[in-house]
């Protein structure tokens, strides 16, 4: 049996565009529609109106249709969002609530766009520092990324903009106390800085200033020796200035202080960060340290290991000297006479070191002297770092800045820099003190 098609009603309209039709077009010349598609309408409903007259029992009223403009362009459509809607009751629904004055509501669909504006540029996710307001503050300006200065540095200390890592703190370290300054830098060859330094200014009994400076170096083979180094030069500093404070004379403060270093290092070794790393082949924390105070009319140093203190008037003419005798392995072969300085500072053990603080050294010496110059002049204090690069006291005289008594803190910058230019094996740290000491205040600008 076959199937029956329905019959299709003449229409003069299009259904969909109010083109005018031919009784035989099957398809609207003017928008396409299928007209086959058109069903017959049934006989038990009325038709409604399509010329925007209202049906007769009161239903939805269609807006009026656009007339034909005679070109090919289909006439403009409607959607049912043109239509006032009504309940299952068949009441009109309640007008919607009309938005507020800039809304971003759309009041021909009702659709609400409430994405902000795309902007023409995204920002970067820190505002550019070369446009940023005066009132931008010093914590903020300290967290922009180093590398692209417009980023800011997260929690894990990557950028969030160009996505470098920021050096760490201990990377690069200045300091000023009055006319005492210190720089410390990590170097180029090692992935952190293992130095530490402490600097202070502090007022004898009699009222007259003292400057100290003390400078620490972790010894690599041993286990955090970043912490060590960092205990020690705070243990160090902060006795020497309490010491010298309450009267005691600087030579025996500078023993007290070295001592109390000392004990700062050894506490490290029961902590339980030092007890999971430790095993039989590590060493427990270690560092070298050596310091100066300067008085108006007295120079002491104090060491332990291979950090140096030289000292260099501000009449070049008058020889420089190196204060400080190194406990390492070169300067006992000099001591015994068994090489010269030249020979044993060649070797590949020249730089083994014979004393250190630490819970596994053999036994503690803290060295000091005392000295009275009879000139002024500055007094430079470092690491192995520094005089790897300048070891003779006449070399070190030479890169010292003639105004270094007075400019400290550029004088430090200037031999860190040297060494840096020279290779940076090592970490470098440098601490300038002028003598005679001077009143707080006073100092490099």
């Amino acid at each position: 049996m076959m199937s029956q098609m329905p019959q299709q009603a003449a229409l003069s309209n299009c259904p969909s565009c109010e083109w005018p039709l031919e009784s035989d077009d099957r398809f609207c010349g003017a928008c396409g529609y299928d007209l086959s598609a058109v069903p017959a309408p049934p006989a038990d409903h009325p038709t409604i109106a399509l010329n925007g007259a209202p049906p007769a029992d009161g239903g939805a009223s269609w807006p009026q249709a656009a007339e034909p403009d005679g070109t090919d362009a289909p006439a403009a459509t409607h959607r049912s969002a043109d239509v006032p809607g009504r309940d299952s009751a068949g009441s009109p629904l309640p007008p919607p609530p009309s938005p507020p004055t800039g809304s971003p509501v759309s009041p021909a669909s009702g659709v609400r766009f409430d994405r902000p504006p795309e902007p023409d540029e995204y920002p970067l996710q820190a505002p550019d520092p070369r446009v940023a307001g005066p009132s931008a503050s010093a914590e903020s300006a300290a967290k922009l990324c180093v590398a692209c200065r417009a980023g800011r540095v997260d929690s894990d200390g990557y950028c969030e903009n160009c996505g470098h890592a920021q050096p760490r703190e201990r990377d690069h370290m200045e300091q000023e106390a009055g006319p005492v300054a210190a720089v410390s830098d990590r170097g180029l060859r090692h992935h952190r800085n293992e130095d530490a330094f402490g600097i202070g200014l502090a007022t004898l009994p009699d009222g007259s200033p003292a400057s100290v400076a003390v400078v620490c170096d972790g010894v690599s083979s041993a286990t955090r020796p970043d912490d060590a180094s960092l205990a020690a030069a705070r243990a160090a500093n902060e006795s020497l200035l309490a010491a010298l404070e309450r009267g005691t004379h600087p030579q025996q403060g500078m023993h007290d202080a070295i001592v109390a270093a000392s004990h700062a290092v050894n506490a490290l070794a029961d902590e339980p960060a030092t007890a999971r790393e430790h095993s039989p082949h590590q060493n427990a924390p270690a560092c070298t340290i050596v310091g100066a105070v300067v008085t108006p009319g007295l120079l002491v140093v104090g060491w332990v290991g291979d950090s140096r203190v030289y000292w260099v008037p501000v009449d070049r003419a008058s020889p420089p000297a190196r204060l400080t005798e190194d406990d390492s392995w070169a300067a006992q072969m000099v001591s015994a006479g068994l090489m010269s300085e030249a020979e044993a500072y060649a070797d590949d053990r020249a730089h083994a070191i014979t004393g250190w603080l630490g819970a596994d050294a053999y036994e503690l010496e803290p060295h000091t002297a005392s000295f009275k110059p009879d000139r002024p002049g500055a007094v430079v204090v470092c690491t192995d770092g520094l005089w790897n690069y300048a070891e003779a006291a006449e070399e070190m005289a030479e890169l010292l800045p003639p105004d270094a008594a007075s400019r400290p803190l550029h004088s430090a910058r200037v031999l860190v820099g040297h060494a840096l230019d020279g290779g940076g094996h090592d970490n470098v740290t440098v601490a300038v003190v002028p003598f005679p000491a001077v009143s707080q205040g006073a100092g490099s600008a």
